[in-house]
């Protein structure tokens, strides 16, 4: 079994198609399907259902595609280990974050951290935290910036960024608007606006709330902080947001919660073993990972 032969399998694996997969690889889709069928011979089963239309992976694939990640990605790590003590850092480092992370500077850091590596290939995507921690696990990512885990996945090591707040956001001709407070039992009426359940605020929100006794109508989901504080603003709903959320308008208005409410913590994620560059980049953070 060779590395090319799993980065192959990777890309038809991601792409669900041989043709796109050959051309993500930069080789001639005859020379990949091959590839594909010797490592299929060599491991005594199917990893593809192909049809005219698609391409799906067969249970024996699935089990492989999270192996063969994790081993295209040590490889990764063994080239810039070496790359690293060779004083450079190279490769590729993907990156993922949840939405307006305000207790990082993260894309200062991105501008110095490219700056200071330029031969480095760096990754950014967003996504909820339960997404992003999966794909650390799964060796999608090298490292994610999330909410704090009910608990730390297995093989995962996690280290605290920050913490903040949590305040009610509402219609300025919301009846809390004028609060100096608001009570969580004042929300058991409440139409809410929210992202999706995964993603960090969402699911911290359905903890404070299900402790404080309050079982929540989410009428609106939405993926992004804006598109939120939007229909928060036209009245649609109220949300449970971390305190920075209300740097971004001045359409909505954010009242405080009686403490003791837990805060919105977030936290880096890598595995066990990062990579040079991820070290790298921990390292320009301002320490490592604790």
């Amino acid at each position: 079994m060779e590395l090319r032969q799993l980065e192959y399998f990777v890309a038809v694996a991601e792409e669900s198609h041989f043709t796109r997969a050959a051309q993500r690889m930069h080789v001639a889709q005859s020379g990949l399907s091959a590839a594909i069928r010797s490592l299929e011979k060599e491991l005594g089963a199917p990893l593809f259902r192909r049809s005219t239309r698609q391409v799906r992976l067969t249970s024996a694939g699935e089990a492989l595609l999270v192996e063969a990640r994790r081993t295209l990605s040590a490889a990764d790590a063994g080239r810039d280990a070496v790359a690293a003590v060779q004083g450079l850092v190279r490769g590729t480092l993907a990156i993922g974050s949840l939405q307006c992370l305000h207790s990082l500077p993260l894309p200062e850091l991105l501008r110095d951290f490219v700056t200071a590596h330029p031969g480095l290939d760096v990754r950014l995507r967003h996504s909820g935290s339960t997404e992003l921690l999966d794909q650390v696990r799964t060796g999608t990512l090298d490292l994610a910036f999330v909410a704090r885990p009910s608990r730390c996945p297995e093989g995962l090591r996690l280290a605290p960024l920050g913490t903040e707040r949590l305040v009610l956001a509402c219609a300025p001709e919301h009846p809390l608007a004028g609060r100096a407070e608001a009570r969580l039992t004042d929300l058991a009426d409440e139409r809410f606006v929210d992202f999706h359940p995964g993603w960090g605020t969402r699911d911290h929100a359905d903890a404070v709330l299900a402790d404080a006794g309050v079982h929540r109508k989410v009428a609106l989901e939405v993926t992004d902080v804006h598109s939120l504080l939007e229909l928060v603003a036209f009245g649609l709903g109220v949300a449970l947001v971390p305190e920075t959320f209300s740097l971004k308008t001045d359409q909505a208005r954010f009242i405080p919660l009686p403490r003791p409410v837990p805060a919105w913590e977030t936290m880096s994620v890598t595995t066990e073993l990062p990579s040079a560059a991820t070290v790298a980049f921990l390292g320009r953070m301002g320490g490592g990972h604790g």
